[in-house]
């Protein structure tokens, strides 16, 4: 399997990684513009330097994956460390730092690590290496983003130099996914100081300032002959999008992301700028906790799921650089997406019943929003003023991004959401719907659903897995305080220069990866 697909029959990478070819990225065309070289358009050049700006840092900022945080976090991470697989541009599972990954029943796992894999300082990786990395997600002192999926790993020991045994407590064919994630990349083992990294990735740590800006450098070793492209890369965040948009088309930096789509036509009025769509499942959601008053009542829930415009939202906020939602987190064009549920709409008479019902006409009931959540701002006033129609009080309450997810998310009963992609339908489900999960947002407790999560993790069938996600679908549509009016498009900017990206559903900067594909033709 080396070079190659992880292996269908026993890691299912085709279906876990979603395959999701149709809602892969495309060029914007408003205007049309000549498109970025792909790989396939263009011989790759040595050499070059660029600049890139992300939309957050903070003295928070880490080198240990386990806590990325921030895209920030993620791009850093993939620029210093490589994963035992790593995602296609259709989020398929391939071989990386593991040649191959195997499984009979999808509860145990067996990993043959590559040969002549080297961390920057020369030490050679081992099996050792691995199982310190998987296990110390479980550690609570390690403070690991991913602790509520690390759970699974029943057990993890090397089994020779190169081999590496994955036992997890159930059955799960999304292991070879969930291994390509930031998370779960490959620490030294040895390596103990949290100001330093050693990593496989294709680029070394020559500076890193928390809050301020990582500087990487070329690394000569690196695994995969003739990568990376570029000689340096700095890494830098321009919160304020006006003024990341205004240092691309000034020359300052070479790449942005998170672009907003009244931004488009700027950068694309000029002839050294373009930008790129990503067709994603990030979306930013309306969360009604289902433990606190007054939100807990299921026609105020109700009501507020028919007082969100969402074509509104999409033309409004967006430019139509999104897609409707239903109140579900499976995007349009995934592949267990369930296109029969009734669409949700506005339905001003609707919610007005629901709100009769609930016993809360007139009550004054605060909703927060912030930038920290894209768009949530101007949904939060459009939900106000449809809900005043209806018989609803609320007073939007504008708070600043930085700490709103220290300090407002989850913690009122109405507030503002934004969830990342994730590669497969078990990670949004187990992260943020799943009855104990820690982002469980809306407080969501709901058995039947969590049997049908642990079923659906073992089934190998594609049509039966389609049939547990669909009824997962439909319980979270129906009953779920998280409401979910688009799925937002990633729009990045770049420089025409800058040559050999393309789009990956999981996220922005080619799903964090660019830095060890892309290259200089200046």
């Amino acid at each position: 399997m080396t070079g190659g697909p992880i292996n269908r029959r026993v890691a299912l990478g085709g279906v876990a990684g979603l395959g999701v070819a149709a809602m892969a990225g495309r060029l914007l065309d408003r205007p049309p513009v000549a498109p970025i070289a792909l790989h396939g358009d263009a011989v790759p050049r040595q050499g070059g330097r660029i600049r890139v700006a992300s939309t957050s840092t903070s003295i928070g900022d880490t080198l240990d994956p386990a806590r990325g945080a921030l895209n920030t976090d993620y791009v850093r991470h993939f620029m210093l460390y490589s994963g035992l697989t790593e995602l296609d541009r259709h989020l398929n599972a391939q071989p990386a730092l593991a040649e191959s990954l195997t499984s009979a029943d999808q509860q145990v796992w067996h990993a043959t690590l590559r040969k002549g894999v080297t961390f920057h300082n020369g030490k050679n990786l081992s099996a050792k290496d691995v199982v310190h990395s998987l296990l110390r997600h479980k550690d609570p002192r390690i403070g690991s983003k991913m602790a509520d999926i690390a759970r699974q790993f029943a057990d993890v020991r090397a089994t020779g130099p190169r081999e590496v045994r994955i036992t997890l407590t159930g059955p799960n064919a999304d292991l070879p996914v969930i291994l390509a994630q930031s998370h779960f990349l490959i620490l030294d083992a040895d390596h103990n100081d949290p100001h330093t990294a050693n990593g496989t990735g294709p680029f070394r740590l020559a500076e890193f300032r928390p809050g301020i800006r990582t500087l990487v450098r070329r690394n000569p070793n690196f695994w995969k002959a003739g990568r990376p492209y570029l000689d340096e890369i700095e890494l830098i965040a321009i919160p304020d999008e006006v003024s990341r948009v205004s240092a691309l088309l000034a020359g300052d930096v070479q790449l942005i992301n998170a672009v907003n789509p009244r931004s488009t036509r700027r950068i694309l009025a000029s002839p050294a700028h373009g930008v790129i769509e990503t067709k994603s499942g990030l979306y930013t959601n309306l969360i009604a906790r289902q433990d606190r008053f007054p939100t807990a009542n299921p026609d105020f829930t109700a009501a507020i799921r028919h007082l969100l415009d969402r074509p509104l939202i999409n033309r409004a906020l967006f430019r139509n650089y999104a897609a409707i939602a239903n109140d579900q987190p499976i995007p349009p064009g995934h592949p267990y997406f369930r296109d029969d549920l009734p669409q949700t709409g506005l339905d001003l008479d609707r919610a007005k019943w629901h709100v009769q019902r609930s016993g809360l006409s007139g009550i004054r009931l605060p909703v927060y929003a912030s930038p920290a959540a894209e768009g949530s701002v101007d949904m939060a006033s459009i939900l106000q003023e449809y809900g005043a129609r209806a018989g609803l009080d609320l007073a939007v309450n504008r708070v600043p991004a930085d700490g709103y997810w220290s300090t407002h998310w989850m913690k009122h009963p109405l507030c503002f959401g934004n969830s990342n992609p994730r590669p497969t339908a078990d990670m949004i489900f187990s992260l943020f719907y799943k009855s104990d999960a820690t982002w469980n947002e809306s407080g969501w407790q709901n058995p039947r659903f969590d049997k049908l999560l642990i079923e659906a993790r073992g089934e190998t069938d594609h049509q039966r897995r389609k049939q547990l996600y669909g009824e997962m679908q439909g319980l979270v549509h129906q009953h779920c305080g998280s409401v979910i009016p688009v799925f937002i498009s990633l729009l990045d900017g770049h420089d025409r220069r800058l040559r050999g990206f393309y789009p990956v559903p999981l996220g922005g900067f080619m799903g964090y990866t660019f830095a060890e594909h892309v290259w200089w033709d200046g």
